[in-house]
């Protein structure tokens, strides 16, 4: 028996989780999401690059005391998505000379920023395998 036309025929994949808005919180998401890249059988590479730079600019650069930061992956067909939200919505990403976002911009097919509700953004970014 086959599928109708419109059903969703595509797995999705989900890890999310929230970590402290410091160095060791940043790494501890890449090592978090890089293990389950691994249990998912894919690739780490360029996603582990694109993972660290988002969660060291949200413990660095969207740092609030006693709020976290929430790293969550989603795998859609071919596509990883890797979302960062914190709750800086003021302190916005942008290409400057630093050479964090120019690795995100030249690693990941896309990226953005999405406002969320006051006082949260989330900068996102999808890699295509």
């Amino acid at each position: 028996m086959s599928a109708p036309e419109n059903q969703l025929t595509h797995h999705i994949r989900h890890f999310t989780v929230l970590l402290s808005p410091t160095p060791r919180g940043a790494r501890l998401g890449r090592l978090l999401a890089t293990e389950q890249l691994r249990s998912w059988g894919l690739p780490l590479d360029p996603a582990e690059n694109v993972i660290a730079e988002l969660a060291v600019n949200a413990a660095t650069h969207g740092r609030v005391p006693g709020r976290d930061f929430r790293l969550t992956l989603y795998v859609v067909a071919r596509t990883l998505r890797v979302e960062v939200t914190d709750t800086r919505a003021e302190c916005l990403p942008r290409l400057g000379p630093g050479y964090g976002l120019r690795l995100v911009d030249a690693l990941a097919d896309r990226w953005g920023v999405a406002a969320g509700p006051s006082p949260r953004k989330t900068v996102w970014a999808e890699i295509s395998r």
